[in-house]
């Protein structure tokens, strides 16, 4: 007998191509997609009649919290958060303890990641005041998603503030450098708009200025720096206007939680548990950034998802953490706006797969055509149905989101051609892998 043509072919199914939407099927061999209308015996064959085929979801900003905090998450559980939800490769923040901050701890996190995490992956490495030297050096390390600077506090000890040092670490390497864009010293003289007991204040501390602030030192450095830099987690619809008039320097992030809660209604309803940073912020900005991605402004999607314990976040204001899970939620609130018309599922896909794959350079990635490695995000379109507690991953055991009803599924989670995920199971085995960089973009 002889041996099958394929190792897989999805059939039947509405495939996002570069092109656009097709229904045909997809021939995988090797992890690699080999052909697009394929045809022929294959090892397994997945009949996807009735459901869309986007390229992999990949999700550039998520806190994982190992190693040192792992009451909260662990990368286990957090990457079976993230292929529950649709999400094929994720890129993890550096703020655990010890921070990330080093060639060792990148070495440990790979390490702890190898046959436990579901999905491919890749860490950031935190700037610090101290090892802007050893910055050009660690960006090259394989596994690693490039620096990550924190200009204001948030969870954790990194924090790179002052223009002094943010220009060090701009000058130390070539690849596109991630931002957390809330000004320090503007927070620090604001300590006293926190109201004991009351969350809706963390946005007034917090405040739009802050963030406008930050983003446009940083814009302002960069320059000077000649320096790519990606502004992560924007909240106010004046940060993407002035982004805008740097695109060709800046790349930008909004999240699904930002696009889909308002502090008027969260706030009151769900308390610290809707608490992150930068914060949730009013419907009038909510909406701000709906008009700005529709400008074509924001690159990615991220889920900044930050997960804290439910003992945590039970704190009142301002002794409770900020931050919230995300990366198994992210696919389907955005299939939700998409049903409900804010956004087209090609700008989706653009946000999720083919954005990330042109900000970071990922080898391989970020679209389904032969060649590229066969990472595929199966959706059903039109399933209806509501976000349980049962059905969340994440050690935190939260979301706020559950009890909301949604319109757009992920079925079914496709890495290198293994079956990761189908209808809420699991395959039997983890096999995320280390995600490649193309090093041309190194400079």
């Amino acid at each position: 007998m002889p041996a099958p043509t394929y190792d897989l072919i999805l059939k039947n199914g509405i495939v996002w191509t570069p092109g656009g939407p097709v229904e045909t099927s997809i021939g995988v061999r090797d992890g690699t997609i080999v052909a697009l209308g394929a045809t022929g015996d294959a090892g397994e064959t997945v009949d996807c009649s009735g459901l869309t085929i986007l390229p992999g979801v990949i999700d550039s900003q998520v806190h994982f919290r190992e190693p040192g905090l792992e009451a909260k998450e662990d990368l286990e559980s957090g990457s079976r958060a993230a292929v529950l939800g649709g999400v094929t490769a994720v890129f993890e923040m550096p703020n655990t303890k010890p921070n990330t901050d080093s060639a060792e701890a990148i070495a440990d996190k790979l390490a702890r990641a190898k046959d436990r995490m579901w999905c491919d992956h890749a860490f950031y490495v935190g700037a610090t005041n101290n090892n802007a030297p050893d910055l050009a050096e660690l960006e090259r390390l394989p596994g690693t998603a490039g620096v990550k600077i924190f200009m204001g506090a948030s969870t954790g000890d990194l924090l790179v503030s002052d223009d002094g040092n943010l220009a060090r670490v701009l000058a130390s390497g070539h690849r596109r450098v991630a931002i957390h864009a809330e000004d320090e010293e503007r927070m620090q003289a604001r300590m006293g708009e926190r109201i004991e007991g009351d969350p809706a204040s963390h946005p007034v501390w917090r405040d739009d200025e802050s963030a406008l602030l930050a983003t446009r030192r940083i814009l302002r450095l960069a320059r000077e720096a000649k320096r790519r830099i990606h502004i992560l987690h924007i909240t106010t619809p004046a940060e993407l206007e002035l982004i805008a008039r740097h695109k060709d320097l800046a790349t930008c992030e909004v999240t699904p939680q930002h696009l889909t809660l308002a502090g008027e209604e969260a706030y009151p309803t769900i308390g610290t548990f809707a608490q992150m940073n930068p914060p949730i912020r009013s419907a009038a900005h909510r909406d701000g950034l709906w008009h700005w991605l529709n400008q074509g402004v924001p690159d990615v999607l991220g889920s900044d998802h930050a997960p804290h314990t439910l003992e945590e976040k039970a704190k009142p204001y301002p002794a409770s953490p900020s931050g919230m899970p995300g990366v198994q939620t992210l696919l389907p609130l955005m299939l939700n706006h998409v049903a409900e018309g804010r956004l087209t599922l090609a700008r989706l896909i653009e946000l999720t797969s083919a954005g990330p794959q042109r900000v970071f350079g990922l080898t391989r990635k970020g679209r389904i055509a032969a060649g590229y490695d066969a990472d595929f995000t199966v959706v059903d379109l039109k399933a209806r149905w509501t976000i349980e507690e049962s059905w969340l991953a994440s050690r935190c055991g939260w979301s706020p989101f559950t009890g909301k009803a949604i319109t757009g599924k992920p079925i079914g989670t496709f890495i290198r051609g293994n079956k990761v995920m189908w209808e809420a199971t699991l395959a039997p085995q983890a096999i995320g892998a280390p995600v490649r960089f193309d090093p041309v973009v190194w400079g």
